[in-house]
């Protein structure tokens, strides 16, 4: 690249200034998603293919008296202090041990240790977020289903998501939390509350939303 940038390649030029700051980086010891680049800078730096570049996740499997650790403390623990990086705990064991159990009997195991949460559902949730996705909802009588989306998606693409024709003849969408419509019975209980409203073409879609289509 540094030739191409000699003979006044313009393009070249701009990528040698960014091959150059990860190049320095990685001298440093660091990622290269440590490094600081912009947005575009970013875009432009895939074509490196470089496995530090991809997105990081630590998943530290401890003992069970662990898995309430503070993040600080771990983060010392393992040697891993850039913040950008996630770090989350699991258990193998406890995991083996809850394979044969009910959602019921889970929850309750759980609970003994003191754990409000599943830690591999933390870990599912953290990835989720660390590539930028997120869930809706659509429910019925029929069944209810969980969509993926890239966070940030308006209403209409996200509806695209069950089927082109959504996005193309999209109206509107019929909008509520799950927790509300959970809570609440139902569709007819969460609309008695005022907790269903109706959003355009604009709207973004948030992360647990339950959506009726309407196009």
């Amino acid at each position: 690249m540094a030739k191409k940038a000699r003979s006044g390649d313009k393009d070249a030029i701009k990528l040698l200034e960014i091959y150059t700051k990860i190049f320095e980086g990685l001298n440093q010891g660091k990622l290269a998603i440590q490094v600081e680049l912009t947005d575009d800078e970013k875009l432009l730096a895939r074509d490196l293919h470089l496995l530090t570049m991809k997105p990081f996740i630590y998943a530290a499997n401890v003992n069970e008296s662990d898995l309430k650790m503070d993040e600080a403390t771990l983060r010392a623990k393992i040697g891993v202090t850039e913040s950008k990086i996630p770090i989350v705990t699991i258990c193998a064991k406890i995991e083996m041990e809850m394979m044969e159990f009910g959602e019921e009997d889970r929850k309750e195991f759980l609970a003994d240790m003191g754990l409000t949460k599943n830690p591999v559902d933390e870990l599912i949730k953290t990835c989720f977020d660390t590539l930028g996705l997120q869930y809706y909802f659509t429910a019925g009588e029929i069944e209810a289903r969980a969509w993926t989306i890239n966070k940030g998606m308006k209403a209409p693409q996200a509806a695209g998501k069950i089927h082109t024709d959504f996005e193309k003849k999209f109206i509107k969408a019929e909008i509520a939390n799950w927790k509300d419509i959970a809570d609440n019975g139902g569709w007819p209980g969460a609309r008695d509350k005022g907790l269903v409203r109706m959003e355009g073409k604009e709207y973004v879609m948030q992360e647990g939303d339950t959506v009726v289509f309407k196009f």
